[in-house]
């Protein structure tokens, strides 16, 4: 992950103090992570209260581990797997196979004592492949547009269930039409 370790937090503001649930704390111990991000001290507060947020922050600030510890922390808060069945739970969506491949990989690393499953949906890689992971079922889908968009309108998802969406990037998503 891009966030600055250090032995001098960039805020007052620790992990341990937000409330989050245990097998988070693992992800977050497991990636360095002690205290937040000045992004994570402003957002993570209100978003963890069940509030929408919007961010801007320069890259490598810790915004993506921000708004997956959000995700996390609602889904294992307000299990809802029984209901959703393999349906996700939150989605991720950007610009980008790069970028979503970045948020996947820090994903993983946050989440490694959840229980919590990952999906990814970007061209470039086998299409049926793909789809025959995010039928079997995940938690939190990551993707870019277009595939997102290809798999929903055949049903392999819906978004009916969705606690958490997040957008980012969206200023370049807009651009990019």
């Amino acid at each position: 992950m891009s966030q600055t370790k250090t032995k001098n937090p960039l805020s007052d503001v620790a992990f341990a103090d937000l409330g989050l649930d245990a097998a988070i704390m693992e992800g977050i111990n497991a990636a360095g992570f002690t205290h937040c991000t000045p992004i994570q001290a402003l957002t993570l507060p209100p978003a963890l209260e069940g509030k929408d947020v919007a961010g801007q922050a320069q890259t490598g600030t810790g915004k993506t581990a921000a708004f997956l510890l959000v995700i996390l922390q609602r889904l294992l808060q307000q299990d809802t797997r029984a209901e959703r069945g393999h349906h996700p739970g939150a989605v991720v969506i950007a610009p980008t196979r790069e970028l979503a491949l970045q948020i996947h990989k820090d994903a993983e690393t946050l989440c490694q004592a959840t229980g919590l499953t990952l999906g990814l949906a970007y061209g470039g890689i086998d299409y049926d492949k793909q789809r025959q992971h995010l039928e079997a079922g995940v938690d939190i889908l990551i993707g870019t547009p277009g595939r997102m968009i290809d798999y929903f309108k055949q049903r392999v998802f819906d978004l009916r269930h969705i606690q958490v969406a997040v957008l980012d990037e969206a200023d370049r998503m807009f651009d990019l039409g």
